[in-house]
């Protein structure tokens, strides 16, 4: 089954071609990545998924239902949920708090609720404080969710960034370069997690990554985006000997260590 598809996305920034008659079909439990150069309309693509720009052509579907257009509070509840580039986090909020932020498009309660302690608040309150421990320990965070997200280290905060968006209890995630930064043992560990949140949990999975040892170790499907467009799409190792692609992108020097 399809879960999510993108028909012929195209968005603009004044003359500037951003992404242009952008396709992919994302299979449902699939883990896919979308590569390419520094400016290459990745993120553009992503922003257009999740609401924060609004395609000027195409369409997007999520689940057979077009989203395009859709604000980025509804397109949460609907079942997609993201990561960013550059930590997001609540700096100054504790991991827990983090997490329970990430919930808020799936909470029932409303403003009077909170206000007078009502019985459903109080019941809701604590079923959240107990989902977003067990997401903590899932993310390997266990008693972390009293400290403060900005004392976090490095790959401990880009995991919070993730049961953050496991929170939204979401069908499908973006994460965009979840491995940014990481040294070796941080990345491993992620890319055990990101295969276990497909496994696990039966998510779907679309990232965007510069680490080819990453993407050609977890990705199912490859598509490759240069100035907006996508010039490839396949398994690994189609990539991986793609022409195009190792012109535009990989370089030969790269495309040759990936095996090693």
């Amino acid at each position: 089954m399809n879960i999510l598809e993108a028909r012929a996305v195209t968005k603009r920034f004044g003359g500037l071609l951003a992404v242009s008659k952008f396709d992919i079909i994302v299979q449902e439990r699939s883990i896919s990545s979308v590569i390419g150069p520094n400016g290459a309309g990745k993120t553009t693509f992503f922003n257009c998924v999740t609401g924060f720009y609004k395609p000027e052509e195409g369409d997007i579907l999520f689940l057979e239902q077009t989203i395009c257009g859709m604000s980025s509070d509804r397109i949460t509840s609907r079942g997609i949920s993201r990561t960013y580039q550059n930590i997001r986090l609540f700096a100054n909020m504790t991991a827990m708090e983090n997490i329970l932020v990430g919930q808020h498009a799936r909470l029932q309660t409303n403003l009077l609720d909170v206000l007078i302690h009502t019985p459903r608040f109080i019941k809701e309150e604590a079923s959240s404080r107990e989902e977003a421990k067990r997401l903590l320990n899932y993310v390997g965070l266990e008693g972390r969710g009293d400290t403060l997200a900005r004392n976090l280290p490095y790959g401990d905060q880009r995991r919070l960034e993730i049961a953050r968006a496991l929170a939204s209890k979401p069908r499908l995630i973006l994460l965009d370069e979840p491995t940014a930064g990481m040294n070796p043992r941080e990345t491993t560990e992620t890319m055990a997690l990101i295969r276990r949140l497909r496994d696990d949990l039966d998510i779907t999975i679309l990232l965007i990554e510069h680490d080819m040892r990453v993407v050609m170790g977890i990705s199912d499907v490859i598509s490759v985006m240069d100035f907006g467009q996508k010039i490839a799409e396949g398994a690994p190792k189609e990539i991986q000997q793609n022409p195009q692609v190792i012109e535009a992108y990989l370089g030969r020097g790269m495309a040759a260590g990936i095996d090693h």
